[in-house]
């Protein structure tokens, strides 16, 4: 309608279940039934883009008209720049304003554009505007670019995995849900294969008296780090990195995996993914493979049994040169990969390949990296595509994701799930109460200068803040801290609202000043001189290399006398435990102890 929000909602249909083709089908509907409308189809990345324009392509009978591809900005705008029709792929990086630039020029505002979002549980934030510390220029997410672009179309997000968190919530970006088709369904359906689970955690015992002196020695060595810093270092995921990379840990993870797919490959034909914590480890575990393998090495691109697929980085070592390459490397090893009759059959990952890769003959995920949620339900979702008689796909935890794998499962496979959805308007209340809260304690402060053009006089704004806020004493310091936590994340839950964006370049000033603010309490000058990240890294990686022992594989089955299954992850014993989670909608439960004035301040 005229007075609509524009937003149509959200598809939610698991992985492997066809999305691809539903938007064919939808973009033909919607080519029949409205005054022939421009549609514009996104994705983040460029090889969904081709992949998906490639579907579209072949199917121009029900589309009526061929697609087109912008390849650059420019090209973009000149696709969009007709009266009406055309169906129109790009990449939401397109959407991007050129450097120090804070807005986006409108590529088209007419009414009759509708934007088809693929995997619209990613990129598709970030109204709220953050200051450059550097620059004191207001930057923004693609969300709001996007819409600043095109400021009448309307938006529809398709995914396998929506996200209802603080801060990316996909019902509240596209509108609620239109159809559900879960994980659950597609099984009993054919339409994707059962995933099975297997535990085979590879314990790690870190000795408690050597644990208290670990904290001892990391304390040292972190010593004149920032706080920021120094919490990262101490991190569960650095000291699992390290825990999970130690030397003789990643041997005996090498040797069980050789065993355990050599074992798979006899039972059936297919490829395997191995999922590991960092770059590191991934090199590492690639060597400690081919040791045990000698005949599955090979320096040459087109040869070789296994593989390391990863992205470079300027400050990498020059022995890991010949793991990571291009783009280009990357695309060949996939075509490979993909292949059923390459020699290729085993690639060890950290991220890449996670999302939007599809090899159906793959039938077993190794999974050695914490994971939760939609990245947890994406990976697995690798192995659950139908492929001749494969009976069903297979995740390998080696470090103990199952608790992770419940979660994810109360959310994307309980049936009948009820959407409890946030409520936007009692969210926008509750910022404009912690707004006019906030406009109260700088009363007679002028920070106009903020609104300026200049980016000099946005910097001088902040730090006159700053130092006014601390002017008003401790507790008034502190209440300015917690007030504009508050309102930050009543801010983020009504985001898409007309009155949130009006506020978000205020906003970001306050969270600068806090940020500023919380800086000056946590600097000490009297610190000793700082060491490289790196430098840090190395020592504590070599602590706790000298302090776990490693033992072997643990079959929680055999160690209770039982005989081992496989367990099916949609086994009605497995999807009970998972009925019987408390399940908590992240957005709700905020609003709730927004509302309670419970929430950490220094977040």
């Amino acid at each position: 309608s005229e007075d609509g929000d524009r937003k149509i909602g959200v598809i939610w249909h698991t992985q492997g279940s066809g999305k691809s083709l539903t938007m064919v089908f939808y973009a033909g509907k919607l080519v029949l039934e409205f005054d022939n409308p421009t549609i514009v189809v996104i994705t983040d990345r460029n090889d969904l883009d081709n992949q998906l324009y490639q579907t579209f392509s072949k199917s121009v009978s029900i589309l009526r008209q061929a697609p087109a591809q912008a390849e650059t900005k420019e090209h973009l705008k000149e696709l969009l720049s007709v009266n009406s029709g055309g169906i129109v792929f790009t990449t939401i990086q397109k959407f991007a304003p050129e450097d120090d630039e804070e807005a986006l020029e409108t590529y088209t505002d007419r009414k009759n554009v509708i934007v088809i979002a693929d995997e619209a549980h990613r990129s598709q934030y970030g109204f709220e505007a953050e200051v450059s510390k550097t620059k004191g220029t207001l930057k923004y997410g693609f969300a709001k670019y996007l819409r600043d672009a095109l400021p009448n179309a309307s938006f529809i997000g398709f995914t396998g995995t929506p996200v209802e968190l603080e801060d990316r919530n996909t019902p509240a970006v596209f509108g609620n849900y239109i159809d559900i088709y879960d994980m659950t369904q597609a099984v009993e359906d054919g339409a994707t294969v059962k995933i099975y689970y297997e535990s085979r955690i590879i314990k790690l015992d870190l000795p408690e008296s050597e644990a208290i002196e670990l904290d001892e020695e990391i304390d040292e060595l972190t010593e004149g780090q920032a706080l920021d810093e120094k919490e990262r270092l101490k991190s569960k995921w650095t000291r699992l990195e390290a825990l999970a990379g130690a030397e003789k840990r990643v041997q005996k993870l090498a040797q069980d995996i050789v065993e355990h797919f050599e074992k798979r490959q006899e039972a059936m034909f297919g490829k395997a993914m191995i999922v590991v914590m960092s770059r590191r480890i991934a090199i590492d575990l690639y060597k400690a493979i081919v040791a045990l393998r000698p005949e599955w090495h090979s320096d040459d691109d087109d040869k070789g049994v296994i593989k390391v697929v990863m992205t470079s980085s300027a400050g990498d070592p020059k022995d890991w040169y010949k793991f990571t390459g291009n783009k280009r490397r990357r695309d060949f090893l996939a075509k490979r990969m993909k292949d059923i009759n390459d020699p290729l059959k085993l690639v060890i990952v950290r991220d890449m390949w996670l999302t939007g890769f599809d090899v159906p003959c793959m039938h077993t995920i190794y999974i050695d990296k914490p994971m939760k949620g939609h990245n947890l339900m994406q990976a697995i979702a690798r192995v659950n595509r139908v492929f001749r008689d494969k009976p069903g796909g297979l995740v390998v935890d080696y470090i103990g994701i199952a608790e992770s794998l419940k979660e994810a499962l109360k959310q994307y496979a309980e049936r009948d799930r009820e959407q409890t959805g946030i409520d936007t308007e009692l969210a926008a209340k509750l910022m404009e109460e912690k707004y006019e809260v906030i406009k109260d304690m700088l009363h007679g402060h002028d920070y106009q200068k903020f609104f300026s053009d200049k980016p000099t006089q946005r910097m001088q704004a902040i730090v006159e803040t700053v130092d006014y806020v601390i002017g008003l004493g401790e507790e008034r310091k502190k209440d300015f801290i917690r007030v504009v936590t508050e309102l930050s994340k009543a801010h983020a839950l009504c985001s898409t609202t007309k009155r949130a964006l009006e506020l978000g370049a205020e906003i970001a000033f306050f969270k600068a000043v806090k940020a500023g603010i919380v800086k000056l309490i946590s600097d000490d000058d009297a610190v000793p001189q700082r060491k490289t990240s790196e430098e840090v890294d190395a020592q504590v990686r070599q602590l706790i290399s000298k302090s776990i022992i490693s033992e072997g594989v643990v079959d929680i089955y055999e160690s209770l006398g039982l005989e081992k299954p496989d367990i099916s992850i949609l086994s009605d014993a497995f999807l009970q435990e998972v009925k019987n989670l408390e399940h908590k909608n992240i957005a709700v439960e905020l609003l709730n102890r927004l509302i309670k004035g419970r929430i950490k301040v220094l977040e």
